[in-house]
This record gives structure tokens, C-alpha cells and sequence, in this order.
């Protein structure tokens, strides 16, 4: 050691003359000086110094292991590196990074190894390094899936991050077939030891980064829950958050069934219609766990015999958090990824669950302040009906009297049979104000079973705001063969395109047909809702909630809605057909 510091300490040093020198040569030059470290780890000081400097750049974290994967592999001088991340609980690998298997080769190996089994399951709780000469002849190893290149020398060097074991970094196949030296693994440690302040320091970005995300997303579904819109709309914005948020293939709301259970009512997924309307049994041990406030977290959905479901068998790892608030239950959100996904870490779980919480405090405001909103309404109304009973009818009638004694003094005939039509007419309208005082006196408890009469009670409670009650038509037993599913959806689309057809087309003229004698295009018997109007029609641009509305409730019973041309001269106005089949 004296000898070798003596022959470096007499070098000459270099001579600016000769001009700039290569970096690499001056920390070679300067690494020289460096006591106690052998002739070929000192050629190699550049080089860890350059791979620690690569280490340290960035801070996206799958971003940080996939460097670590290279750069080690380049420091050892090997062909595969890999960076297995051990799992919350210490018992497996919640991620595996790997470098020189193309993707083509990862896709026909399959699952990544899950480090429960096998030499890389044993390196979990061995928490040392490891160099073998021949990985294939070590009695812990549990050989190679189908498509696995060979692999036979092995390091394996554990990485730590604020004093706890983060994974593992493997390398294999050292180029040139020889073993792993002394010195390779003298390097790695180093580089595990920088690759542990980077990945802490990634850890802490990506946790700050995903936090004001998911903080973002509270406050977008908040705005959007009490921004007065659309109910349906406002889940909706949920689904589509938490899906985002979460990374996962689907978001999923489900609201408490009138018949017990739970109602999927706003999926956010690539085939959303197939989910919507989809009730979980009340005997789902999954249902009885979040109507008691308490989350459910799976790694794999398809195996876990809670899910009584058989649409869970397309999804892996998901989070199902009731949304409660103030001690009530008002329904769940579920965020599952696909088969085969990233299990859901500790810190993930956390900040869903305080987004659950949080939209299920928005939830709770907005039906309070939907409550007032119908209190308004129904207050309105009241004062409508007193109005209409008190100074309309008594007027109406008043003038009725009046007509009947002009009749009865009058001598021509003509005169006599023209007042006793309007005398006719004005007892027609004061029965027609009597139907709409009934209508508008009655509370949403009170509505009658029947599909007929609750039809006629829209169109009714619609002719007061509009001025004129909409001409109405039934084709068909309504009452016997429409089901009650089905008839709920209708009369909410009916309201919903009545009220349109109120606020938005500005008509002097709608018709509505109920027919329940119509065959789908796929053959089945079908019941089809047609409210025609002679108004503006619809307008190219504008907002389309409503009509996504009556189309999202036809879909979700397997029907359809469009429209077209309506009632007024060269099809002016618009006809919303609205069909679903019957049962």
C-alpha cells in the first residue's frame, strides 16, 4: 500500500500547457491519489462516479429504477439487470423492473416473478448479498418459466432507503461468461447505496406529487357536486376522478337498491353500458362490509371468493370504500385495474379512502342543498295550486254563470248553442286546472302504481309551466306489460324530456305517444316513448346532459334514444324517441 501511494504521490501533475484534459482522465488522475484501493477498482472510480451522477437525475420513480437497471448492468458488465421492489408486508415483490429482456421476450414469459417462491424469494429474507457461479445449481432456486432466457452467474445486492430494506438489485450473465468479481460487487453496493437516496428522494416527489393530484381531484368532483347540475352527471365526475386518480381500468359508484343491495349507477370504463343498472344482492359479503362503512381492498378480484359478482372475474387488484358521511352510508366507490395490475400500495389505499371521504361529504351537501332546492319547489307549487283553486277556478266559474244567464236571455239561436259551447269549454278547462291542482299537491311518495296515470301526472304537472297541457296517446296496455324497472326509467325520461322541451325548445305544441306494442330491432317486444314538439329544436352546439341522460337509462335496460324532426313546418322542432324492451 506505502509502495503504491509512494509511486502515485510521484507523478508529475499535469502541465496546463498541454490544454484541457478529458474528464474522465482527470478523475481517473485525481482517483489515483485515493488510499487503500487496488489498481483496477481505481480505474473504475470514474466510472461509479458516473453512474452515480446518472442514478441521481430525475425524480419520477419507475423512471429512477429503470436508470438503476442500466446503470448497474453497465457498471458490472453485465447483460440482465433487474430491481425487484419488495411489497409493504416483506413477503413478496410488489414491482419488478428489469433491463436487456426486450419486450417481445417479457410478453411470451407472462407474470413477473411475485418473489414468494424461488432464489428471489429467499433473497427477501436473506437481506445480503449474493454472488453465484452457477445460479441454476443452487438448491433455493425454483428454475425458469417457459421463454426465460439462460441465465448462470448471479449478484444479488440488497438496496435500502432510510435504513429499510426497498429490494433488491440482480444482475446475471456477466459478459464474457466469467463470474462476478471482488470489485463488481464492491461497485454495486456503492451504486445500491446512491440508488437508495435516489429512490428515497423519488419516493418523497412521487408522494407529494400524488397527493396534490388526488387533492385536485377532490375538488373537482366538490365543484362538480355542487355546481347544481345534473345529479347522474355529478357521479359520473366521481367515476371518472377516482378511474384517474387511481390509475385503474374502471371507476365505479354504486348507490344503496330500493330492493336491498347495491346499484351500480356511474361506471367510467371502456364498456360502460354493460355495467349500468347492475345490482350487487344484499348477500354479497362485499355489499354487508361497505353498507357498514368499511373498505374492502383485494389483490385480485377474480379469485377472491367475497365477490360474488361476474364482473369481478375481469379485474386484479381494487379498492371498494363506502361513501359515508356523519354517520350515514351513502354508497361506494370502486377503482379495480386489470387482471394481472399493480397491487395497491398503503399510501394509494390512504389517499382513495380520503378521497371517498371526501366526495361523500360533496354528496351530502348537494342533497342537502337539492332538498331545499325541492322544498322551493313544492312551496312554489302550493302557492300555484291556491292560486289556481282561489282566484282562477272562482273567476272561471264566476264567468261560466255569467255565460249560462246571457244564454238563457238570449232569442236567437245561433247565439244561444255559441254560448253554451264556451260555457262547455270553460267547464273543460276548470276540470283540466282541478287535474293540475291535484298534480301539483300530490309529494313524489304519492305517486300511483299505474304507468298510465303516472304519465298522465307528468304531462299534467308539465302543462303548468308550459302554458298548455301536451297532447297524449297510449297504444297498448301500458299498466300490465311495461315492468316496473323499466317504467320507472321511462317516466324519469318522459320528465326529463318534458322539462326540456320546457326550458329549451320554446313550443306552442308537443305530443306524447307511449306505445307498447313495438318490436326492437333485435326482435324482443319493447314499449318506445316518442315527445314530439314544433320549437327551435336542438341547437349544434350547447350542452348535451340531457340527452346523454335518456340515452345512458335506455342503454342500461339494453334499449336506445335519439331524435329527429318534430311537429312543426318542415320538421321543425324535435321528436326524442326514447325504447327499451319491456321487461
Amino acid at each position: 500500500m506505502s509502495a503504491q501511494s509512494s509511486q502515485q504521490s510521484s507523478d508529475p501533475p499535469p502541465d496546463p500547457s498541454r490544454g484541457t484534459p478529458d474528464p474522465l482522465a482527470a478523475a481517473t488522475e485525481a482517483a489515483k491519489s485515493l488510499h487503500g484501493l487496488s489498481t483496477e477498482l481505481t480505474a473504475r472510480v470514474p466510472q461509479l462516479l458516473e453512474a452515480m451522477r446518472s442514478v441521481g437525475t430525475g425524480l419520477e420513480l419507475h423512471s429512477t429504477l429503470d436508470r438503476i437497471c442500466e446503470t448497474a448492468a453497465e457498471l458490472a458488465d453485465a447483460r440482465y439487470a433487474a430491481l425487484g421492489v419488495v411489497d409493504t408486508e416483506g413477503r413478496g415483490l410488489s414491482d419488478f423492473v428489469t433491463y436487456g429482456i426486450s419486450p417481445e421476450v417479457a410478453r411470451r414469459i407472462g407474470h413477473r416473478p411475485d418473489g414468494k417462491r424461488g432464489l428471489l424469494g429467499a433473497l427477501i429474507s436473506h437481506l445480503d448479498t449474493v454472488r453465484l457461479a452457477d445460479l441454476t445449481r443452487d438448491p433455493r432456486s425454483a428454475g425458469f418459466p417457459a421463454h426465460h432466457p439462460p441465465m448462470k452467474t448471479f449478484l444479488g445486492v440488497p438496496i435500502r432507503v432510510q435504513g429499510e430494506i426497498f429490494g433488491n438489485l440482480y444482475l446475471a450473465e456477466k459478459h464474457g461468461g466469467v463470474e462476478f468479481n471482488d470489485y463488481d460487487v464492491h461497485m454495486v453496493r456503492v451504486l445500491a447505496t446512491e440508488a437508495g437516496i435516489a429512490i428515497g428522494n423519488a419516493r418523497l416527489y412521487e408522494a407529494a406529487t400524488q397527493r396534490e393530484r388526488w387533492i385536485d381531484g377532490s375538488v373537482a368532483v366538490t365543484t362538480a357536486l355542487l355546481s347544481g347540475g345534473d345529479a347522474d352527471d355529478a357521479l359520473s365526475v366521481v367515476a371518472e376522478q377516482a378511474r384517474r386518480l387511481a390509475d385503474s381500468a374502471a371507476g365505479i359508484v354504486l348507490l344503496p337498491a330500493e330492493e336491498g343491495g347495491m346499484e351500480i349507477v356511474a361506471v367510467s370504463a371502456e364498456n360502460a353500458a354493460a355495467s349500468l343498472g347492475v345490482v350487487i344482492p344484499a348477500e354479497s359479503p362485499v355489499v354487508e362490509h361497505l353498507l357498514c362503512g368499511e373498505p374492502v381492498f383485494t389483490d385480485d378480484a377474480s379469485s377472491d371468493p367475497r365477490m360474488i359478482s361476474p364482473h369481478t372475474s375481469e379485474f386484479g387488484p381494487c379498492m371498494m370504500l363506502p361513501l359515508h358521511s356523519g354517520g350515514r352510508v351513502l354508497g361506494a366507490l370502486v377503482t379495480p385495474r386489470a387482471l394481472g395490475g399493480r397491487p395497491f400500495s398503503e399510501s394509494e389505499r390512504t389517499l382513495a379512502t380520503q378521497f371517498a371521504s371526501q366526495a361523500a361529504l360533496a354528496l351530502m351537501m348537494a342533497e342537502a342543498q337539492r332538498d331545499r332546492e325541492r322544498l322551493a319547489v313544492f312551496e312554489d307549487r302550493d302557492r300555484i295550486a291556491r292560486d289556481l283553486h282561489d282566484l282562477v277556478i272562482q273567476r272561471l266559474f264566476a264567468t261560466g254563470m255569467m255565460l249560462e244567464g246571457a244564454q238563457r236571455r238570449s232569442i236567437v239561436p245561433e247565439v244561444r248553442d255559441g254560448v253554451g259551447k264556451a260555457v262547455d269549454e270553460l267547464d273543460v278547462t276548470i276540470q283540466e286546472i282541478r287535474t293540475a291542482i291535484f298534480a301539483l299537491q300530490q309529494g313524489p311518495a304519492e305517486a300511483p302504481s299505474g304507468l298510465r296515470t303516472r304519465v298522465l301526472r307528468e304531462i299534467n304537472m308539465a302543462a303548468v309551466p308550459l302554458g298548455f297541457k301536451p297532447a297524449h296517446r297510449f297504444l297498448g296496455p301500458v299498466d300490465t306489460v311495461v315492468g316496473e324497472l323499466v317504467g320507472k326509467n321511462l317516466i324519469a325520461a318522459l320528465r326529463e324530456a318534458l322539462s326540456n322541451a320546457f326550458r329549451h325548445s320554446d313550443a306552442s305544441r308537443i305530443e306524447v305517444v307511449l306505445d307498447c306494442t313495438v318490436t326492437l330491432p333485435d326482435g324482443r317486444p319493447g314499449v318506445r316513448l316518442e315527445v314530439a314538439d314544433d320549437g327551435v329544436g336542438i341547437p349544434e352546439s350547447g350542452r348535451r346532459s340531457g340527452l346523454r341522460n335518456l340515452r345512458r337509462r335506455a342503454e342500461s335496460l339494453g334499449g336506445t334514444s335519439s331524435y329527429g324532426p318534430g311537429l312543426g313546418e318542415d320538421g321543425g322542432g324535435t321528436t326524442l324517441v326514447w325504447e327499451a324492451p319491456l321487461q
